[in-house]
C-alpha cells in the first residue's frame, strides 16, 4: 500500500509529497479549490496546515485525498 513519507503545502497551492517506496511528486490543488469539499483551502493559512497521515494527506476542516490520487495525478520530479 502507497504511504506518504514527508508533505511540504507550499504557498502556490501544490502539495510536494515523497513517498515511502522514494518517488517523489507535485500535486497541484487549485483545481480543487473552486470544489465544496476543498473551496475552504482558499485560505493560505488553513492551505499549510496540510498534515501527513501516511495513507493520506488532510487539514483541519476534514478535506483529504489519498496517497494513491496523490501519487496518480501529481507530476513527478
Amino acid at each position: 500500500m502507497l504511504t506518504i513519507a514527508h508533505l511540504t503545502a507550499r504557498p502556490d497551492w501544490t502539495l510536494e509529497v515523497v513517498f515511502e517506496d522514494g518517488s517523489r511528486g507535485v500535486f497541484d490543488m487549485k483545481p480543487l479549490l473552486s470544489c465544496e469539499a476543498f473551496e475552504e483551502l482558499q485560505d493560505p493559512a488553513l492551505f499549510r496546515q496540510a498534515r501527513n497521515n501516511g495513507y493520506f494527506v488532510e487539514w483541519p476542516n476534514g478535506a483529504d485525498l489519498s496517497a494513491d490520487t496523490l501519487k496518480l495525478a501529481g507530476s513527478a520530479v
